[in-house]
């Protein structure tokens, strides 16, 4: 019985231990399981895809569109301008938001100064009038002056060629006082031979006694007064032909020649004086002409003070017009106020119809065309969206955002809507989304997913054993946040958010943008040894030298220089990779370096 008993708690005993071995078991199961646990998830995170950010690429609807801001404006409005030259004041303006006919006055600026004006400009024309009719007489003066003068000096030249033909002419002066003077000595000689033979006979009957003394004296005296006008009237012919002659003849010649230069000194003169005169009139005229349109001009200025409402419609400032990002530093108009020439003053629309306009930046500009729809939605009007049609890109960045902002480069792009809803006012402020384009089924991932290596874009596609794989992609247009995938990539596939730099700096630093092969390997050839010549100190400027024996600032620079220029081509990173690279740890930037 003491033998059951001890076999019996035997059995018990073992039995009692079957429990234990069986917890036992389990617990080293469970603790073999969570060890196994706790070691995949401690060396899933030391493997650094673990801690990549990536993002499932997605299938389905994907819009391209883009949302800029604007202000509403009236599709064809009349524009009304400040036409007044340089500065001017408004001393009335009719209230924003009237309606007006056609004739109604707009604006009244100030032109007082223009009337005070037009007086002292009156009576400069009038002076003016004054010396062009002074010119025109004077001119006539001139005229009738100058002909008389031309006139008397042709007839004092008529005078002297007359006066030498009268004496070299045929039967002139000279022929008949040569004549006189031949037929004295003629005389003459008849005389002395007459007085001769007077003298012979009387010397005869004197001596013969038959005549007295005294009578033959009387006839000698007779004959020696013949010989005596003989010699004279010889030497006056020979005075005549040698000296008188050919001093008068020279004389009246000269005559004429002075006459005639005088008669030209005249009619140059006449000509001059004429031709001055003209001048002086024509300087007059226009002088007059010009104080005519002086005045007429601020007639006119004056006139365009007062603004009248060309067509019919509703006032809306032009200042209440501009809309958008910015505004600018015009005050409102009112009374008072200063405007400019060609200032915008009032819009007046020509139809019902309206249209937003709303500044497309540069960045954007390549996806937006005419014809594309848009969605508008009105700040003042929440709720409701308005569809309309893109109907016209400005060719030329808008002046006044440049000029506020040299850096931001915005095209105005007008939206016509299709609703004519009378809510809609001009200047309201607008969002608009112009859609580009609208995909139904299609793959899509972040655009900070997409590097481009090289021309070609490419994502990094995380496998499932933890490594990536770097894989050329076609897009399509993106919207700032998500890029279509055209081909490359399959729905569900896991690519990187933040692509890894090493890779994206080689391809990206060895090759040159749009250039492949032997001509990329030139090119990137000659601008690392221009980078390298830059890098030179110039021969001509002696460095100073900072350290020991070949440790100065030259080979320093050199130093740097082949670092800059390595094989990898670090120095073309984009300013993506750039970000990149400022964001990694020392180590790790010197890593990439040193690789």
């Amino acid at each position: 019985m003491a033998a059951n008993n001890t076999n019996n708690r035997t059995n018990g005993g073992a039995v009692a231990k079957k429990p234990y071995k069986i917890i036992g078991t389990a617990v080293l199961v469970v603790a073999i399981g969570l060890a196994i646990v706790w070691f995949k998830v401690v060396r899933g995170q030391e493997d650094p895809a673990s801690n990549m950010a990536t993002f499932i690429a997605k299938r389905g609807p994907l819009t391209i569109s883009v949302l800029e801001a604007g202000a509403l404006k009236a599709k064809d409005p009349e524009i009304i301008r400040n036409n007044l030259e340089g500065r001017a004041t408004i001393i009335s303006i009719i209230p924003e938001g009237t309606h007006v006919n056609e004739g109604d006055l707009l604006v009244e600026i100030d032109v007082s100064t223009l009337v005070d004006g037009r007086v002292d400009q009156a009576i400069r024309l009038k002076n003016a009038e004054a010396a062009w009719i002074d010119a025109n007489e004077t001119r006539a003066i001139t005229i009738s002056q100058g002909q008389s003068d031309v006139d008397l000096a042709r007839l004092k030249h008529q005078f002297a060629k007359l006066d030498l033909e009268k004496y070299d002419g045929k039967d002139g002066e000279y022929f008949n006082t040569l004549q006189s003077t031949e037929g004295k000595i003629a005389l003459n000689q008849e005389e002395l031979k007459k007085a001769q033979d007077y003298y012979t006979w009387s010397k005869r009957l004197f001596d013969e006694k038959y005549l007295s003394e005294t009578q033959r004296q009387a006839d000698e005296l007779a004959m020696k007064r013949a010989e005596l006008n003989l010699k004279v009237s010889s030497n006056d012919a020979n005075l005549l032909r040698k000296y008188d002659y050919q001093r008068q003849k020279a004389q009246l010649t000269s005559d004429v020649n002075q006459a005639r230069m005088a008669l030209e000194r005249a009619e140059a003169k006449a000509r001059a004086n004429i031709a001055q005169a003209d001048a002086t009139l024509a300087a007059r005229k226009q002088e007059y002409d010009r104080q005519q349109d002086k005045v007429t001009k601020i007639d006119d200025q004056i006139t365009k003070g007062k603004i009248y409402a060309p067509t019919e419609g509703m006032v809306v400032y032009a200042t209440s017009q501009r809309g958008g990002g910015f505004r600018d530093d015009r005050r409102p108009l009112a009374d008072g106020v200063e405007v400019w020439e060609r200032q915008e003053l009032i819009y007046l629309p020509r139809s019902t119809s309206t249209v937003a306009e709303v500044d497309v930046h540069e960045a954007s500009l390549q996806k937006v065309r005419a014809g594309l729809p848009a969605i508008v939605t009105i700040d003042a009007l929440p709720g409701k969206k308005f569809v309309g049609t893109v109907s016209r890109i400005a060719p030329l960045p808008d002046p006044q955002s440049m000029w506020m902002n040299p850096d931001l480069k915005v095209y105005k792009t007008e939206i016509a809507l299709d609703s004519n809803d009378p809510t809609l006012r001009s200047g309201m402020n607008c969002k608009a989304e112009i859609i580009v384009e609208q995909h139904t089924d299609t793959v899509y991932v972040p655009v900070q997913a997409v590097l481009r290596v090289g021309e070609q874009p490419t994502v990094y596609v995380l496998r499932d054993d933890g490594s990536t794989e770097e894989r050329k992609v076609e897009i399509g247009l993106d919207d700032n946040s998500m890029v279509r995938i055209v081909s490359g990539l399959k729905e569900g596939e896991h690519v990187l958010l933040t692509p890894p730099l090493k890779a994206g700096a080689v391809e990206a630093g060895s090759k040159l943008t749009g250039i492949q092969g032997a001509d990329a390997n030139n090119m990137t050839q000659q601008i690392n040894e221009r980078l390298k010549a830059a890098n030179e100190p110039a021969p001509t400027v002696q460095r100073q030298k900072t350290g020991g024996p070949g440790q100065g600032t030259d080979a320093a620079g050199g130093e740097a220089g082949q670092r800059r220029g390595g094989a990898r081509g670090f120095q073309m990173l984009s300013a993506e990779e750039m970000e990149k690279f400022k964001s990694m740890s020392p180590e790790e930037r010197q890593k990439l370096i040193d690789e």
